[in-house]
């Protein structure tokens, strides 16, 4: 048989693995070819694209945080406060300017007391109507969380921990506290209501039926009642129009609006971000499922913001005037 050639055996170089023959560089020696490796999960989404295939992305949860009744009795509160705080403050400052010329456009001062009248009757009556679904809840259906725990609007330690714990994180000082179904500041905003109502609505009946109220009021009280009616107002209508519209839609994980009171939903990392501490007890609980509802309308969303930033507006615009009204700017 005729000789055949045998092959060479191939010596390692200097540079060349003595086992492998690889290069340490990486590159591989002879003989061997690279290994095929998978593409990362960007590079096959990139494929899946150029290919045409389908990609598919979770869908956004929805959780449900305020019912019907509680978005329309917002609703008209808003409403009504509104009316209240343009044909009060026309008339506490009826010798301004601003405030004889939209007194003309609605028809006169006699029309802004009607309608300021029929804005507080209003009001009255949602304000009586909730303290009603109140004492039906508690006493008759026995509701636990209402007067305590996670769920209820009574202020408790937790609320000034969680207060603490913000201010601390204003100042850089510690890490951003996490809330509750309720916040310590809707809290306050929730009670200013019945301060308001008490303070404000009892003196401005004493007013409107001053004659009555005058058969066993001393003159000084129905003075005193004057005197209080209006500068509680204005309290209320400072604080409204710019601690609660900055607490409420212009914070950074809201800004520039917050639907939520409108269309009574909020998505998934909303949740989380706002009210963390409700998302973990309910997940916890194995309640969290029964919170999801379906994503809101386009359309009904759209006129959530024009309602909202229409409301901001007309608060800003009467903040304004009642600044520069009350100190003669």
């Amino acid at each position: 048989m005729p000789d055949q050639a045998m092959p060479k055996p191939v010596t390692p170089t200097q540079s060349q693995h003595p086992v492998t023959g690889d290069d340490p560089s990486g590159r591989p020696g002879a003989g061997q070819t690279e290994p095929v490796t998978q593409p990362a999960p960007a590079q096959q989404t990139s494929a899946q694209q150029t290919t045409g295939g389908p990609i598919t992305q979770p869908e956004e949860r929805y959780f449900q945080r305020f019912t019907v009744k509680q978005r329309w009795s917002h609703a008209i509160m808003l409403t009504t406060f509104l009316g209240l705080a343009a044909t009060g403050l026309t008339i506490l400052f009826s010798s301004n300017a601003w405030a004889q010329r939209f007194a003309a456009l609605v028809g006169g001062f006699d029309a802004i007391l009607f309608l300021h009248k029929l804005c507080a009757v209003t009001l009255t009556a949602v304000f009586l109507y909730h303290v009603y679904d109140l004492m039906v809840r508690i006493f008759i259906k026995k509701e636990k969380g209402i007067l305590w725990g996670p769920t209820s609007m009574v202020p408790n330690l937790k609320d000034l921990k969680h207060m603490i714990g913000n201010f601390r994180w204003f100042l850089g000082l510690g890490p951003k506290p996490t809330a509750e179904r309720y916040a310590y500041w809707e809290k306050f905003d929730y009670w200013a209501v019945f301060w308001g109502m008490v303070i404000i609505g009892s003196s401005g009946y004493v007013m409107w039926f001053g004659p009555f109220f005058g058969r066993f009021l001393p003159g000084w009280a129905l003075n005193a009642v004057q005197i209080v009616h209006g500068e509680e107002a204005l309290l209320a209508i400072t604080f409204i129009f710019s601690i609660h519209f900055v607490n409420s839609h212009l914070r950074p994980d809201c800004f520039p609006m917050d639907t939520t009171v409108f269309t009574g939903v909020l998505t998934e990392e909303e949740f989380k971000q706002r009210h963390l501490d409700e998302y973990q007890r309910l997940a916890a609980e194995g309640k969290l499922e029964e919170k999801l509802t379906v994503k809101p309308q386009a359309g009904f969303v759209t006129f959530a913001k024009v309602m909202g930033f229409t409301a901001v507006f007309i608060g800003l615009v009467l903040l304004v005037l009642t600044v520069r009204a009350y100190f003669r700017i």
